[in-house]
Formats: structure tokens, sequence, C-alpha cells
């Protein structure tokens, strides 16, 4: 089975569209406000609305108050939960539906919080100090490798593009790959060719 492409920073329906028409699985609003990726609940909601049925709706939100995340909730259908920011296994744990959480990886000490949490995902990105995702920075793949091991479902990020996803995922056979920056001409703006040779590129790179 091939690799699943979750596309984040979603912010037009016309980028979501192409991204759906390129093959991606899921695709990801940004909901917290300092992002050049931010989005709107309601403009998420109408691209949300429009997609099809297949398509994982994932709202991102970074230690954000239960009250926000409800909010957003009450007005946009999603189907997955990411928290990017410094939430507790519990607060990851409360809203009845699948999450994902994201840990930014520096060293093999980074490792050592991924048991605690019982999420359905783990996203692991790039540590850069000042931006939680988005970075466009890799970070070092052995590590990946070695949180496989703990038994939950990965999702790789941080810095990834048509270039080098296909390396990515031969190393970590990870279930998921998560891009952003690498497939935008701006913060927020997808460059529709990229998004295309990136599918391509970690979709087919298991079968070679």
């Amino acid at each position: 089975m091939s690799v699943k492409v979750k596309i984040c920073g979603i912010t037009s329906l016309a980028d979501a569209i192409a991204c759906v028409e390129a093959g991606a699985d899921a695709l990801g609003f940004m909901f917290y406000k300092r992002s050049p990726r931010y989005i709107q609940p309601t403009v998420a909601a109408e691209i949300a609305r429009q997609l099809p049925e297949h398509i994982i709706r994932v709202g991102v939100f970074v230690n954000a108050q239960v009250a926000s995340v409800k909010a957003v909730l009450a007005v946009c259908r999603l189907d997955l939960l990411q928290f990017h920011g410094d939430e507790p296994p519990d607060y990851c744990l409360q809203f009845n539906m699948r999450t994902m959480k994201a840990f930014r990886m520096r060293d093999t000490d980074s490792l050592r919080l991924l048991p605690a949490y019982e999420t359905d995902f783990w996203l692991l990105d790039a540590y850069v100090p000042a931006l939680r995702g988005g970075t466009g920075e890799t970070f070092n793949w052995q590590l990946a490798v070695e949180a496989k091991k703990f038994g939950r479902a990965i999702f790789l990020a941080g810095g990834l593009t048509h270039e080098n996803v296909a390396e990515a995922v031969r190393l970590v056979q990870p279930y998921g790959v998560d891009v952003s920056t690498g497939v935008e001409s701006a913060p927020g703006k997808k460059d529709h060719a990229k998004v295309r040779a990136f599918v391509e590129a970690a979709k087919g790179a298991v079968a070679r």
C-alpha cells in the first residue's frame, strides 16, 4: 500500500481541488492565528464542504483553548485534529475523534515524549526554535525510524519536497507524509505542479 499524503496549509478552494486531483489523501487547515497559513473557520468550512468524501479534513491547532477547538468543530467538518503545540496527553484525547500529535525532532531525547501520547497518529517534524511547523527544514530521519518502534502510525514532515520525499519514504516507511512549504509558491499558496510532482514521488516510492 502506498504512503498517505497530507498537504497542509490549504487556504483556497482552487488549491484544495488541485491537491485532490493530484491524489492527496488528506488536507490540513491551519487554525493558528500566528501562522501565515491561517484560515478563518468559516472559509475552511466552505472548502471542506466541497471536498470528496474520501478526503480526510484535518484541523491544525497550536496550544488552543478547548473552547476554541470546539468552536471550530461546530462550524467546520473535520475528520482529524492535529495538535502542534505543547498540549499534554490528556488534552489530545478529550474530543471524541481521531487525533494526531506533532513532535519537533531535535535529537534522541525528543523520542522520550512520544509514548505518553496515545493519539491515533504521531507527526514528526523538524525542530526550529521559533516556528511551529512549516519550516522547510528537514531533520535526521533515523529518529523517525526509531520512533516507529513504539508501534504508532507515523506521519513524516519537515522539509519534504518532490526531490527528497521518495528517499524519505523508502528509508522511514511511514504511514504518511505531510508537506506544506515544499509545494508552495508563497506561504499558503500552493504550486500545483509541485503538488503533482510531490504526490507522484511519494506514492511511487514504495513500489520502486
